[in-house]
């Protein structure tokens, strides 16, 4: 069996819409940034995101620009503090929309050594 480490097949409908919006203050005061889209660096907008409201969608949210640093992956929800998604710190500066299948298709990862397995969504 090949060496695959965290290998996932995503396949993506359109036709779902989300929008995350981040806030510079602890309960969503102060300057915000809204977005329904991937964002490369919104780092120029906030100089720091203390709250957060996922209002439809799912996100990945990254403390760097261009999708590095450490990583958190939102669901639809409230986030008054940066405590409540684990977050180490008040620094996010880049973005990404998970897009979900709407049908029911497998999704096969594979990890190594382990035996595989599939998820439906």
């Amino acid at each position: 069996m090949a060496n695959y480490f965290g290998t996932m097949i995503m396949l993506t409908d359109m036709s779902l819409s989300s929008q995350i919006v981040f806030y510079e203050d602890k309960n969503f005061q102060g300057r915000r940034y809204e977005c329904e889209c991937d964002s490369l660096d919104f780092h120029s907008y906030l100089s720091r995101c203390n709250s957060l409201r996922v209002e439809s969608g799912a996100w990945v949210v990254y403390e760097r620009p261009n999708y590095m640093g450490s990583q958190y992956v939102l669901t639809r929800g409230d986030y008054p503090e940066y405590q409540r998604w684990m977050g180490l710190n008040d620094r996010l500066s880049s973005c990404k929309m998970i897009q979900f299948v709407s049908q029911l298709l497998p999704l096969v990862c594979c990890v190594s050594s382990l035996p595989q397995f599939s998820l439906f969504s």
